[in-house]
C-alpha cells in the first residue's frame, strides 16, 4: 500500500504543476499560449506525460476553471463575512466578483468565457462550482421576494456582475463609472 500511496501522491502533484503551469502561463501571455507542448517544456515532463494526466488543452482549462471557482468563494465567503447587513453583503460580494473578474483576466475566461468540458448547473457540476454558485445565492436568497425563484434570481444577479465584469474589461464601459454601475445593481436587487 505505501507504494500505491506514493504513486498516486505522485500523480497528484503532477497534476497540481500541470495545473499551475498553465494558469501562470495563461495569466502571463494569455491561454493561446498554453499548449501542451509549451506545458510539457514549462514543468519538464514529455507529453505524453500530460496526456496521462488530462486529455488535452481543454480538460487542462476546466481544471483550471473547477481550481478558479475555489478561489472565487473563498473569496465570495470572506465579503459575506465581513459585511454587517443583508445589502452591505450583496454589494461586497459584487465588488468582490468583478475585482477577481479584473485582478485574474485569464482565470477568470477559463471558469466563465472559454467553452470547457465542465457541467454547469447540475447536480453533475464539481463542487467548487457548486459552491462559488452557492456564495452568490447566501446573499441573494436573502433579498428575493415572496414568490420569487431565489435560484433564478442568484443566476439574474450573476449575469449582471459577469456582464459588468467583461463589458468594463473588453472597455466597452467605461472603468470610472463601475463603481456607480455596482451601486445601481445593488440598489435594483434591494428595492433602494
Amino acid at each position: 500500500m505505501p507504494i500505491q500511496a506514493r504513486r498516486e501522491r505522485e500523480r497528484a502533484e503532477r497534476e497540481r504543476l500541470i495545473v499551475t503551469a498553465a494558469r501562470e502561463l495563461a495569466e502571463t501571455e494569455g491561454w493561446d499560449a498554453v499548449t501542451t507542448r509549451r506545458l510539457a517544456a514549462e514543468i519538464e515532463y514529455s507529453q505524453p506525460v500530460l496526456y496521462s494526466h488530462f486529455k488535452g488543452k481543454e480538460a487542462i482549462m476546466a481544471a483550471v476553471a473547477v481550481q478558479g471557482c475555489a478561489d472565487l468563494a473563498v473569496e465570495l465567503r470572506q465579503a459575506r463575512a465581513a459585511a454587517p447587513g443583508v445589502r452591505e453583503a450583496l454589494a461586497a460580494v459584487a465588488e468582490t466578483y468583478t475585482s477577481f473578474a479584473r485582478r485574474r483576466p485569464a482565470l477568470y475566461d477559463a471558469m466563465f468565457t472559454h467553452l470547457v468540458p465542465l457541467p454547469f448547473a447540475t447536480e453533475e457540476a464539481p463542487e467548487p462550482l457548486r459552491e462559488a454558485f452557492g456564495r452568490l445565492l447566501a446573499v441573494v436568497e436573502p433579498i428575493a421576494a415572496d414568490g420569487e425563484d431565489p435560484g433564478l434570481l442568484t443566476e439574474t444577479f450573476w449575469a449582471a456582475l459577469h456582464g459588468l465584469a467583461t463589458l468594463t474589461r473588453s472597455g466597452r464601459l467605461p472603468e470610472p463609472a463601475h463603481e456607480q454601475r455596482l451601486a445601481l445593481l445593488i440598489g435594483h436587487f434591494t428595492g433602494g
